[in-house]
């Protein structure tokens, strides 16, 4: 079994940082790829940005060059990525979600989702 947790939202103006942070406790040997999601009020949720472990990082078109996502695996019982988010935007007002991805048993663990709020 697999636990994460995220933190790090809050509000912030246009064109400000954030950096979102999520750890993943547990049997994470069977994590293969961790990222982030988010929800956008009356939308469904969405891809981010997913780091595997082996290869490159995949960004939604919208976030790609302002967001930057990273990780660390500091043994087979815990592993954390984080999101910096650089130049937002209101359109990236929503509640993001930290998910690792299980690629022996084909389950994904969620977090509970930290709210991330742009405005003037």
């Amino acid at each position: 079994q697999v636990q994460v947790v995220e933190s790090g939202g809050g509000v912030v103006q246009p064109g400000g940082s954030l950096r979102l942070s999520c750890v993943a406790s547990g049997n994470t040997a069977v994590i293969n790829r961790m990222g982030w999601y988010r929800q956008i009020p009356g939308n469904q949720r969405e891809l981010v940005a997913t780091q595997p472990s082996t290869g490159d990082a995949t960004y939604a078109a919208s976030v790609k060059g302002r967001f930057t996502i990273s990780t660390i695996s500091r043994d087979s019982t815990k592993k954390a990525v984080y999101l910096q988010l650089n130049s937002l935007k209101p359109e990236d007002t929503g509640v993001y979600y930290c998910n690792a991805h299980d690629g022996w048993y084909l389950k994904d663990y969620w977090g509970q989702g930290t709210q991330v709020t742009v405005s003037p």
